[in-house]
Parts: structure tokens; C-alpha cells; sequence
């Protein structure tokens, strides 16, 4: 029986649940959530293979015109980047919320489109829709914007019609042989998945406390027979920052530490003993330098 394999792009504003339908559609979380928009940084490649069928998900940071900052223009480049040769587009929306970060969105999917590339329109959040009648007068007003494969309504948070997605995915993967083996389910390295952990548990237990010139950089990662050992250290920009992460008597810090370790064991399969730590690095965010050397340029994946 013949293979097929292709790249689906997840392109969306910050904050419409992208990372949590990806983590959905391959059945294994690999892309951090939080309720702040922009928990995204980098792209991340998720695979799902179901028998002849393989996937290659590009979740990526919600495209947003707030680009002062150098990460910002960073995020906003590894966003654009998703859409060179995939296969498909999953354009990801709140169908009651419509800003211009959906219109900066909304025009590079439409980019896409004009050279060929499908795209399903994903109304996200229906969990969050009372009487669903309200919604087809929405759906029908979206899916004048472009002539789009399919339009689905979905819960990305309680799988909901995901199986619809999937059935529209399949019909568009071209015939070729899988890239990745079967068992895949990122291109992404361990150390790079504990990164991204850490940086959820901190976004979770600061709320908006968090500034987002906060980062995790991964200085220890190794296995010492049944046991992996990670050192980690939480950046920051200010003294007070570095203050406020860790916490009265550092119990804040403790609680980011156990949360991320009881994630990396169920991810990782395998004990773990984690050490965090708190530094300033003043001005990491707008410093090229520093963000080559935590990753954040490595945006040509694909």
C-alpha cells in the first residue's frame, strides 16, 4: 500500500490555542500552553504517523505586530517560515474574536493559498460557545475570506471534531515515503523539550507577573544510568525579576521545579533529577548574540 507524508502548517494569531491542537493531533504534548499569548518562541515540528499515513505538524509562534524587540521580530520570522513548501495550512481562529494580528495572520495564509497550498480554516474554542446556532452566522462570514478546503469547527482543548481534522489532513498528505521513523513524534531534542517544560511551569506559576523577557537555558543534560540529570537556568533581565521567580524562601522556584520534573518523567520515560537556578542577564531579548546561542535563530527546519 502506498505511503503518504507531508508538512501541515499551524498558523494563527498569539493565544488561539495553536500548541494544544498540535499536542492533540499527535496524541503527546510536545508544545507548551499557558493562557499568556506568545507562549510559543520557536517552531516545533510535531509527527504523527497513523499506518500509511504521516504528518509533520509546524506549530509556531502566533504571528503579532508588537516587534520592538528583537525576539519579537525573531517569533515573527519563524512564523512566516512555516509556510515554505507544506502541504496544507491549518489557519487556527477564535471565530468571536477578529484583531489585526488575524489580518497579519490571515494575509500570509492567504499567500499561501495563491500559490497553490490548501488551506482548512479552524474555528477554535467551541467548548467556550454556548448555543452553537450563533456560530454558523460567524462560520458562514469567515469562510467568505478565502476559498478554503474545509471549514471545521473545534475544542482543541477537549478534542473535540479533531477527528474531522485529521480525515481533511489525510486527504491531503501527497504520496511519498515517511521522513521520519514511526515512532517520531518531534525532531526536537530532549534538551530542548526540558527547556520548554521548564519555561511552561514558570509562565504558569508567575501569571502575569511573568515578564516575557524570561527564558530557560539548559546548562547540564546527561544520563547517569537510570537517572537523568538536568541543570537549568531560569534567565532574567532585572534583579527584581530574578526576585519574584524565586520566590518567598524559594518556594516558588521549588514548585516550578517539581511540576517540570513530574512532566519531563512522564515525557522522558525515566527518573529525573532537576536543578534550577535564577541569573540576570540584562538585555538577552534585544541582544542577537545571546539569542543565537539559546536558540531562538534557529528557525531553518525544514
Amino acid at each position: 500500500m502506498a505511503t503518504h507524508f507531508g508538512f501541515v502548517a499551524i498558523i494563527g494569531r498569539p493565544n488561539v490555542g495553536k500548541s494544544t491542537l498540535m499536542n492533540h493531533l499527535i496524541g503527546q504534548k510536545i508544545s507548551i500552553t499557558s493562557r499568556k499569548p506568545q507562549t510559543t518562541r520557536n517552531r516545533i515540528l510535531g509527527i504523527d504517523t497513523e499506518g500509511e499515513y504521516q504528518a509533520a505538524y509546524v506549530d509556531t509562534p502566533g504571528l503579532h505586530r508588537q516587534e520592538a524587540r528583537t525576539i519579537n521580530h525573531l517569533m515573527n520570522k519563524a512564523a512566516e517560515s512555516a509556510l515554505g513548501d507544506v502541504d496544507l495550512v491549518l489557519f487556527v481562529v477564535d471565530p468571536f474574536v477578529w484583531n489585526d494580528d488575524d489580518e497579519m495572520a490571515f494575509a500570509r495564509v492567504r499567500q499561501a493559498h495563491k500559490v497553490g497550498v490548501p488551506v482548512v480554516l479552524i474555528l477554535n474554542k467551541l467548548d467556550q460557545v454556548g448555543d452553537k446556532q450563533k456560530l454558523l452566522p460567524v462560520m458562514e462570514k469567515l469562510a467568505q475570506k478565502l476559498d478554503f478546503k474545509a471549514v471545521i469547527p473545534v475544542s482543541a482543548l477537549k478534542a473535540v471534531n479533531l477527528q474531522d481534522v485529521k480525515a481533511v489532513i489525510r486527504d491531503s498528505l501527497p504520496e511519498g515515503e515517511h521522513l521520519f521513523d514511526d515512532d517520531s513524534v518531534t525532531d526536537r531534542s530532549q534538551r530542548f523539550l526540558a527547556a520548554e517544560i521548564i519555561r511552561e511551569k514558570l509562565m504558569r506559576q508567575m501569571g502575569d507577573e511573568l515578564p516575557y523577557s524570561a527564558t530557560v537555558e539548559i546548562e547540564e543534560f546527561r544520563e547517569d544510568q537510570a537517572l537523568l540529570r538536568i541543570s537549568a537556568v531560569i534567565l532574567v533581565e532585572r534583579q527584581g525579576q530574578k526576585k519574584m521567580v524565586i520566590g518567598a524562601g524559594g518556594a516558588r522556584i521549588k514548585k516550578i521545579g517539581t511540576e517540570a520534573r513530574g512532566d519531563m518523567e512522564k515525557l522522558f520515560e525515566s527518573k529525573v533529577f532537576l536543578r534550577l537556578f535564577v541569573k540576570v542577564k540584562a538585555g538577552w531579548a534585544d541582544d542577537k548574540r545571546a539569542l543565537r546561542s539559546l536558540g531562538y535563530d534557529d528557525f531553518e527546519r525544514l
